[in-house]
């Protein structure tokens, strides 16, 4: 399939997910509390957020989705006003909590749509569970591709040295650098500084955006969460690649790609692309969040790539 380039600025005014302090709606799994919204009827998408971001990232997506689809945005657990649980995180958690949302809450064969890690998400819940899923929407989704160097090496044995002195207090180093860390990224201006780093055109960066992301890291345990968050994607990486999921994934995928992204650039959408044929590509002039920079031009690439994926002829219920 063909790539395509959207351009032209962000229509302003765009009708908004009204923020609330206290959430929508809430969902137990697993014995956690998870946090969704839901609005509109038809057939189902669902909507996966970044690091660090919530149901409330998709603020101008929501509403607009709403009128053709039965939009659902989940906060991941860990994130948003999700439930902090001190449990080890990896991907496979976050895809088990989307497959058994699809499987609990919605009950159809759903779209899943995501950005940054919620792309990965996405992707990951796809390629696992394909019953579950129509169609997979990634936006500048994380992942790494299959390293042959890294699958060369030989794992070299722990010394009772490492094991009793090094990793202890590498551990012990770790956890006073990234408290530290967590204290200064909850800061308003830092997150401020950062969405600007990641958002070329910041007319977005407001007070809401800022609100959304600040709120959740004053739950007692956020920042136990924060530390095992970055220690296990920062310091012990995933065994899953992409080239792990895309040769599993089966359904179509659609790539909305911000060109302007300083961590996620767009030759990484078009390895995804001529990996996987049975996918599109658009480029978009936006960051890394290009769903909350440029809502319009993304909301628009969805519906044209979702409306005849989702008919009746193409899909069907669990």
């Amino acid at each position: 399939m063909c790539a395509s380039v959207i351009s032209e600025p962000s229509v302003q005014g765009l009708e908004k997910l009204p923020f609330k302090p206290e959430g929508y709606n809430f969902w137990t799994w697993r014995n956690h509390k998870i946090h969704y919204v839901v609005q509109g009827e038809g057939r189902p998408i669902v909507l996966i957020h970044g690091f660090g971001a919530s149901a409330f990232h998709w603020r101008y997506n929501i509403p607009k989705l709403a009128k053709t689809f039965k939009v659902y945005a989940i906060d991941l657990l860990g994130f948003g006003w999700s439930e902090k649980a001190i449990i080890d995180y990896n991907a496979s958690v976050w895809r088990d909590q989307v497959a058994d949302f699809l499987n609990e809450i919605v009950k159809d064969q759903a779209i899943l749509v995501g950005n940054s890690l919620g792309g990965l998400t996405a992707l990951i819940t796809a390629a696992d569970c394909p019953e579950f899923v129509s169609g997979v929407a990634i936006l500048n989704s994380a992942g790494q591709f299959r390293n042959p160097e890294e699958q060369s090496k030989s794992v070299v044995e722990e010394t009772a040295i490492q094991r009793i002195i090094i990793n202890p207090l590498k551990n012990l180093v770790q956890r006073v650098v990234l408290t530290f860390a967590f204290w200064q990224a909850k800061q308003p201006s830092r997150v401020q500084s950062v969405l600007r780093n990641v958002y070329p055109d910041s007319t977005n960066v407001d007070d809401y955006l800022i609100e959304s992301i600040i709120r959740p890291t004053g739950d007692p345990n956020a920042g136990e969460v924060y530390y095992r968050l970055i220690t296990q994607f920062m310091f012990s990486p995933s065994n899953v690649t992409l080239n792990d999921i895309l040769e599993k994934l089966s359904c179509p995928l659609l790539l909305l790609w911000g060109d302007l992204d300083p961590w996620v650039g767009p030759s990484k959408a078009e390895k995804i692309k001529e990996m996987y044929p049975n996918s599109s590509l658009v480029h978009l002039q936006a960051g890394h969040c290009p769903h909350d920079e440029v809502p319009d031009l993304v909301n628009e690439a969805l519906l044209n790539w979702a409306v005849p994926l989702s008919s009746p002829i193409s899909s069907k219920a669990i």
